[in-house]
């Protein structure tokens, strides 16, 4: 199995980065999270990584932070999550809100990410909520992140790059698009990370 991953960036996308790794490239599912710190192209990057093997495919998922690696771990232990779908959760909420939320039994802040019902809402709570103990978290929440982030980057490309993944995550292109300008008219100097949450909450 891999646990981890060092190379060069080859290709980057909100969902994905391609890692070159002595001349081998691995495609690796990424939350939107890390794609947020990964390095340019051609620069060197390094993951933690989750490999995900079923009899017709092996998945590799990455995470630039041990924390969401854990999270991502213990969401897909949770009964009507799989991987794609705790990518989804790591990518619309910041690690340190997602536990916040299922300690407190915030059913309502949970199902505002696209493909989790009410009843998974419960059942991550249900089953996580004394399982959290451990998780370190390194980051702030996504409230006291978004006053202290940088200015975004061009609006096209970063508005191009957040419907790109709500698309990648399920969202329909029109409504992918109506959801991004909605954030990045009420969020003008929003990050990346930042715009591309607001986006998904205006799915719902």
């Amino acid at each position: 199995m891999i646990a981890h991953l060092r190379g060069t960036v080859l290709e980057k996308h909100p969902n994905q980065v391609i890692v070159d790794a002595h001349g081998v490239g691995y495609d690796v599912t990424i939350p939107v999270s890390t794609y947020s710190t990964l390095p340019d192209v051609e620069e060197p990057v390094a993951l933690r990584i989750y490999t995900h093997v079923r009899e017709d495919i092996i998945a590799l998922f990455g995470f630039a932070k041990p924390e969401e690696k854990v999270l991502f771990e213990k969401l897909i232990g949770v009964s009507g999550i799989g991987p794609k779908l705790a990518i989804t959760v790591l990518s619309g909420l910041a690690a340190a809100d997602l536990v916040q939320y299922i300690r407190s039994g915030a059913v309502e802040k949970l199902v505002r990410i696209p493909g989790i019902g009410k009843k998974t809402a419960e059942r991550m709570i249900l089953e996580l909520r004394d399982k959290l103990d451990g998780v370190t978290l390194a980051e702030k929440s996504a409230a006291a992140a978004a006053s202290s982030t940088p200015a975004a980057p061009a609006l096209d490309e970063m508005s191009q790059d957040a419907v790109s993944a709500l698309v990648n995550l399920g969202a329909q292109r029109a409504q992918a698009d109506a959801a991004v300008r909605k954030a990045r008219a009420a969020n003008p100097d929003a990050n990346f990370e930042t715009l591309f949450r607001k986006a998904m909450e205006n799915l719902r």
